[in-house]
């Protein structure tokens, strides 16, 4: 069956929530909701995507090599693991990110399942037309997955209530979240998939 629809959650990791080496403020509140958008994919059968990042030890992402960042999400580290209260369900399908030394891979886009097929080909296999997309952070692989998402001619429906940002400067998730819908992503709620069943 060729399916429309699929749920991507980005990097609901340990290091981008509270007590993690690169926390976004209250990353851990979106959990529960994000659980609540699973059960309703899973029981309508839909794909369930989550990514990670997937940093090796040495990279031009880290602050030591010439980036931005601290240390964050190193490969199998406790870092990297996800949130211990996120319910990923069994089937769902697990998208690596940020593997290459060279390069920042904030997009979902450039990430891979763990026999290094790429998310597009993951999609077209699957026939998804449609991301519902949850996650960390609003302002950097949020917004970069749901752009590239939408220049691929995906549509993209932004879960705002399962969503957070780092807000580096004051008002950064505000400002990518008005470039993600001006760029033709619409802004969902719970309350709202809710409403339409």
């Amino acid at each position: 069956m060729r399916l429309k629809k699929a749920l991507l959650i980005i990097d609901v990791q340990n290091d981008f929530c509270p007590g993690g080496a690169l926390a976004v403020s209250e990353g851990d509140k979106i959990v529960p909701r994000i659980n609540k958008y699973i059960k309703l994919f899973s029981k309508s059968k839909l794909p369930v995507f989550a990514s990670r990042d997937w940093h090796p030890v040495r990279t031009k992402h880290f602050k030591d090599f010439g980036g931005v960042w601290p240390v964050h999400c190193i490969q199998s580290a406790k870092g990297a693991m996800f949130h211990q209260d996120l319910k990923l369900p069994r089937d769902a399908i697990l998208l690596y990110k940020g593997m290459d030394p060279d390069k920042d891979s904030y997009s979902v886009f450039q990430a891979e399942d763990s026999r290094g097929m790429k998310f597009e080909q993951l999609l077209n296999i699957f026939g998804i037309k449609e991301l519902y997309v949850a996650g960390l952070a609003t302002d950097y692989c949020v917004k970069s997955s749901a752009v590239d998402a939408l220049e691929k001619g995906l549509k993209v429906k932004l879960l705002i209530d399962a969503i957070k940002g780092v807000n580096l400067k004051a008002g950064d998730s505000e400002k990518a979240i008005q470039e993600m819908s001006k760029n033709g992503a619409k802004k969902l709620t719970l309350k709202d998939i809710q409403a339409k069943k």
